[in-house]
């Protein structure tokens, strides 16, 4: 049984100091306070502070071990939620599908590639194959992934070109009997 108490008011100082503090400080006063208090410190302590019993454990533990994050962390690397595109399964192998008819890139650099398709566009088409994967997890696909953001260069449309759809889906058309065909398929851009 503890034999010392604070006082209500510096029960309430205490706590809003505790509040103050980022994770490992919160650990490390924590231990302090209860180290001074001696047998039964630690419950009390972490009653006080509103935190859990085992915070102040691993506070004591860090302070008379010596044991030390990095510098400039927090926590221990590895802490935290993992990222769904690290999470979810196969979650590559849809993002490849859904954007294998939607994809372009530089004639110039092969490394340069972009889809035609928004986030929002490709979150829904997630969607329809039953996986929840909202716009900013598509975008950190697509940053994964290399692709980059394009911006069109031209804002107005120079000339009505007659049967331009129509143009892509026979070419769309013919990409798929190739592929069927097992026969390469070359596209070439040549407006440079």
């Amino acid at each position: 049984m503890l034999r010392t108490k604070y006082s209500e008011d510096i029960e309430k100082q205490m706590k809003a100091f505790y509040n103050t503090l980022n994770e490992k400080d919160r650990r490390r006063y924590a231990a302090i306070e209860a180290m001074k208090l001696g047998h039964g410190g630690q419950n009390y302590i972490s009653s006080v502070l509103g935190c859990h019993f085992q915070t102040v454990m691993a506070g004591i533990n860090e302070i008379t071990n010596g044991i030390e994050k990095p510098d400039n962390r927090i926590r221990k690397p590895g802490g935290g939620k993992k990222k769904i595109i690290d999470t979810v399964e196969n979650i590559d192998e849809v993002f490849f599908d859904i954007l294998k008819n939607h994809t372009a890139g530089s004639p110039m650099d092969k490394e340069i590639k972009w889809t035609n398709l928004s986030l929002k566009e490709i979150s829904k088409a997630f969607e329809a194959k039953g996986m929840n994967i909202s716009p900013h997890v598509v975008k950190q696909l697509l940053k994964k992934h290399g692709f980059v953001k394009r911006i069109m260069q031209k804002s107005v449309i120079m000339k009505d070109c007659k049967g331009r759809n129509e143009q892509f889906e026979n070419i769309n058309k013919l990409k798929e009997e190739y592929v069927k065909s097992e026969n390469p398929i070359i596209s070439v851009d040549v407006k440079k």
